[in-house]
């Protein structure tokens, strides 16, 4: 007669495997409740570059998942049906981890949705687009996040290194175009390489870092830096990284040709020819490494070239005991609203056309949220800026016309992309539906 002991182990595999099951289901349920969530605040459009899973090839092994640096407090990535699900689209930053980590090569990382394309400059796998010569690297490409701008900045240089001439006839092999961590890092490679560089920005170091609000936390990942080393920064304030980037610039001795604005690249028998506000130069290749910001989208409304008007945020403390509209939607505008929120005797006021923050990162809302609840500020959902007075303005407010007391009006409806001038030097943009 066997004994009860010869069952344990079978009974210790059965338990283990029970627990493992109803821990498996209980995830499930989360990520259907999450991904449920999403869909019911209407967000399910990324913002920027965002995994797409194959089902046929996905094993669930969860790497992707527990690789994603979003996850603290948030579920971008999921378990559904034993394969990986992107529950929550809009707080998606584009790292790229999840492709990495992924044992079967079932994710690949793309750009807009089939409901919204994104415009994105053709470049193949070294950043040099059909117009050869001519690279892309950074946010215009669609690498809106620091460490991703970073790498691409370096590898782009890195393509242009591989094949600079040593004998040109121009004074220039490479002519970057942008001082964002893109052209910083790039400009950082080209001086370790001794190559006979020009690098320009149309303001001023930090490209569009240098354009957030003060006091603005800037989230990035550690990134090696060419002649620095490791750049250890998680969260920083904009002055915080700016200030870094300074202290690059001095101890490197790179040169920065600062409030030069690029009107025109022309290619010539030996390479291209660059005009500027300022000049013209001549090189054999040119780096692109501007923002996408280009120039601001306007409302199109009565009032709006009133001196009150501005469309970004310097300093939240010029607004103190005003009644200030913000007019957007995305990051910009929330995280406006909140700095100005926190000023001694202001009366903030938020408008956006749709019905929630689709655009915007988790952090934002969440305080967005807080501070309406509390009076902070006062949203104004689903409308849209009519007129703009000395003194006041309007509002169609679900189909209603409101009237509001205001002292400056801060637009954040994004940017006019810099499309017409990459078509103008021949650089093909296409129109991204969830392709890579």
């Amino acid at each position: 007669m066997e004994s009860g002991i010869d069952y344990l182990p079978a009974l210790l595999i059965a338990g283990i495997l029970l627990i493992y099951i109803l821990k498996l289901r209980a995830q499930q349920k989360k990520s259907h409740h999450v991904l449920e969530q999403a869909r019911e605040n209407g967000l399910t459009e990324p913002a920027s570059l965002h995994p797409m899973i194959d089902k046929n090839k996905c094993i669930g092994c969860k790497s992707c998942v527990y690789v994603c640096p979003q996850q603290l407090g948030h579920h971008v990535l999921g378990i559904i049906h034993g394969k990986a699900e992107l529950l929550e689209p809009a707080n998606c930053i584009g790292h790229g981890a999840c492709k990495k980590v992924c044992p079967e090569d079932a994710i690949t990382l793309v750009f807009g949705t089939e409901q919204r394309g994104v415009d994105i400059p053709q470049v193949d796998d070294r950043f040099e687009t059909n117009v050869k010569g001519i690279y892309i690297a950074g946010e215009l490409g669609g690498m809106g996040l620091i460490r991703n701008a970073i790498e691409q900045g370096k590898s782009a240089m890195k393509s242009i290194s591989a094949t600079a001439s040593k004998k040109s006839a121009n004074p220039y092999q490479v002519i970057i175009v942008g001082a964002g961590p893109a052209g910083i890092a790039a400009t950082l490679y080209a001086q370790n390489k001794s190559l006979k560089y020009l690098t320009l920005d149309q303001d001023s170091l930090g490209g569009t870092v240098f354009q957030y609000p003060r006091g603005k936390i800037v989230m990035t990942q550690p990134v090696e830096l060419p002649m620095i080393g490791t750049m250890n920064f998680k969260e920083t304030s904009k002055e915080k990284l700016l200030e870094f980037w300074q202290q690059v610039e001095a101890k490197t001795g790179i040169s920065i040709h600062y409030q030069e604005i690029v009107a025109n690249i022309e290619q010539t028998e030996s390479g291209f020819r660059v005009t500027t506000n300022k000049g013209e130069y001549a090189s054999d290749t040119v780096l692109l490494t501007i923002g996408r910001r280009g120039t601001p989208r306007k409302l199109g409304v009565p009032g709006e070239d009133l001196p009150k008007v501005v469309y970004r945020l310097i300093d939240p403390e010029q607004y103190t005991n005003q009644k200030v509209m913000i007019v957007g939607g995305g990051d910009s505008a929330l995280e406006a609203a909140l700095a100005i929120a926190d000023v001694q005797g202001s009366e903030v006021s938020l408008s956006y056309r749709s019905a929630s923050f689709s655009r915007a990162k988790a952090k934002n809302r969440d305080r967005i949220d807080t501070y309406a609840q509390q009076g902070k500020i006062r949203l104004y959902l689903s409308s849209q800026v009519k007129s703009i007075t000395e003194d006041a303005i309007t509002l169609d407010y679900d189909g209603e016309k409101v009237i509001i007391d205001n002292d400056a009006v801060i637009i954040n409806a994004g940017g006019i992309l810099p499309t017409g001038f990459l078509k103008q030097i021949g650089i093909t943009v296409e129109t991204k539906y969830g392709t890579a």
